[in-house]
């Protein structure tokens, strides 16, 4: 194998989803501990003090305790090179969540074991079953009063529709937390709390040892003796096919603050996971080890650095090698360019590489050049990775600057925060952009609008509150939307490329524009291919 095929097959790269509270970014840095990209974990307990996670970077994250954008890390472990997509799990996260997990090519899902699934985890997942990636559970939290951990398996396969196949099983919960049985090994790992550091003090022994009632209980023996009989039994059996084509997912028992399950968890998943996966293109699948480079945009984010008011576009590099100064050739824009400053991004904390791989995600210096989902790749070759949809808003507003000397200003910011994601602008046809209709997934995404508006450019916004709860893409271009029959509380827009749509207050409205125009086309997501 060359060392070109090697670097390539050492690649994981993978996103990290959960419902606010559930441990992600937690897990996230204990996984990072074990990497040696950090000392100490900051725990996000410390909100109340001057720590902070090492994914959570934006002011607005810092105050509030909670990641708002996605983070990229990177780190080398056990021979790996792992690329962890931080995703937001605050309730109120933005379309920047949906768009990160189409970089990934696996994904954990972090669970609490007192809660189960919740609301956020089903979204997610949603977007996981879209693309079939693996994903792999981690229930968090076995350290607190957890549910029964068959409830909280019927939960994942009811609620998802995903069979799971427990890769240990746990020992009591809360106070009476023993450990958890490794079911391929079949041995204890008894349970010692060590205040999160790296090495956790445990002890390893076997089901049938003499020592065991000793260690775990007479009782937890005898209970864990008839539940390993019964999922013996009665589980579904590991089967890696099933895994990889994100039908089945392993799950692990364990606790991120007091990292216990996280390393044994960290060695399961990178011997399950495969290398990056072959990209569909317009001109068919685009396998990792070409020879030419190739890679597309799925994050755009402006001000990281406040000194520079500079933009980083995010790129997963999908095929090849990239070297610090190539040449490349922007597809969407048809032009060739050097990237002269690739970037690997630690949250906030910036180095400057020569080179990466297929699998890899660099940070590149963007002059308003890119979007999401545009590809880039080596000069001579021209064709595009499939786009990257755009999700439907759930929640809109009407916002407009207070000063009206402010207009550019107005008009840059708003403009430059669409283009990474977290917002989408619309406008009523015919109309200038003094006063925009923002579309966003979350209301957080409000919140933080006003917040970058007021803090990176300056200016004061008034923001209106609109009643509508969907918006629908036309999809026949050839319909002239001035002879649409829409009930008196729809609204027709559209958007900075032209494309129409439609905002409804409810489903009866949606039914009514379908029934008294027989031809509309009416879609739930857009395309960035356009």
């Amino acid at each position: 194998m060359s060392s070109f095929e090697n670097e390539i097959n050492k690649r994981r790269t993978f996103a990290i989803i959960s419902h606010p509270d559930a441990g992600k970014t937690t897990l996230t840095e204990k996984l990072l501990l074990y990497g040696g990209a950090i000392n100490l974990a900051g725990s996000v307990k410390g909100k109340k003090t001057a720590k902070h996670a090492v994914s959570d970077w934006m002011e607005i994250e810092k105050q509030r305790g909670i990641s708002v954008t996605s983070s990229v890390l990177q780190f080398k472990y056990d021979g790996y090179c792992i690329n962890i997509l931080d995703t937001p799990g605050h309730q109120d996260f933005s379309e920047d969540t949906y768009r990160t997990l189409m970089a990934a090519d696996s994904a954990v899902m972090v669970i609490d074991a007192s809660k189960g699934v919740e609301n956020q985890t089903k979204k997610l997942f949603k977007v996981c079953l879209l693309r079939h990636i693996p994903i792999f559970t981690f229930i968090n939290k076995m350290d607190r009063d957890a549910r029964s951990p068959f409830d909280l398996l019927e939960d994942i396969e009811s609620v998802l529709g995903i069979n799971t196949c427990p890769m240990n099983w746990p020992i009591g919960s809360g106070k009476e937390f023993k450990g958890v049985y490794d079911r391929s090994k079949k041995e204890i790992l008894a349970f010692t709390a060590n205040n999160g550091q790296r090495t956790v003090e445990s002890v390893t022994t076997r089901l049938d040892d003499s020592n065991v009632d000793e260690i775990i209980g007479k009782g937890f023996h005898q209970q864990l003796s008839d539940e390993i009989e019964l999922l013996d039994g009665a589980g579904d059996d590991f089967d890696l096919e099933e895994v990889r084509n994100g039908r089945l997912t392993p799950v692990f028992f364990g606790s991120a603050l007091t990292n216990f399950g996280v390393e044994p968890f960290l060695h399961e998943f990178l011997n399950m996971t495969t290398k990056p996966s072959a990209r569909e293109s317009d001109i068919g699948r685009i396998a990792p080890d070409s020879d030419f480079f190739s890679g597309f945009v799925f994050k755009i984010q402006a001000n990281m650095n406040k000194a520079h008011r500079d933009r980083i576009a995010f790129m997963r590099i999908c095929s090849g090698r990239f070297e610090k100064n190539m040449d490349v050739y922007h597809v969407q824009g048809d032009k060739k360019l050097k990237l002269s400053q690739p970037q690997q991004i630690m949250a906030q904390e910036r180095e400057i590489i020569d080179e990466a791989f297929a699998g890899d995600i660099i940070g590149i210096f963007d002059p308003g050049i890119y979007s999401i989902g545009d590809t880039v790749c080596s000069p001579g070759e021209k064709f595009k990775f499939h786009g990257i949809p755009t999700f439907a808003p759930e929640h809109f507003a009407l916002v407009r600057q207070k000063d009206t000397m402010k207009r550019k200003q107005f008009i840059k910011g708003i403009s430059q925060i669409a283009q990474e994601g977290a917002i989408q602008i619309f406008q009523e046809p015919g109309a200038g952009m003094e006063e925009v209709i923002v579309g966003v997934v979350g209301t957080l995404q409000f919140d933080v609008l006003k917040y970058r508006l007021e803090n990176e450019y300056g200016v004061d916004i008034i923001m209106q509150g609109l009643p509508y709860q969907f918006i629908r893409w036309i999809g026949n271009e050839e319909i002239d939307c001035k002879t649409l029959d829409l009930a008196s509380d729809s609204k027709l827009i559209q958007d900075l490329k032209g494309n129409n749509l439609i905002l409804f207050t409810s489903f009866w409205s949606i039914n009514w524009a379908q029934e008294h125009n027989k031809d509309l086309i009416l879609l739930e997501f857009g395309n960035n291919d356009e």
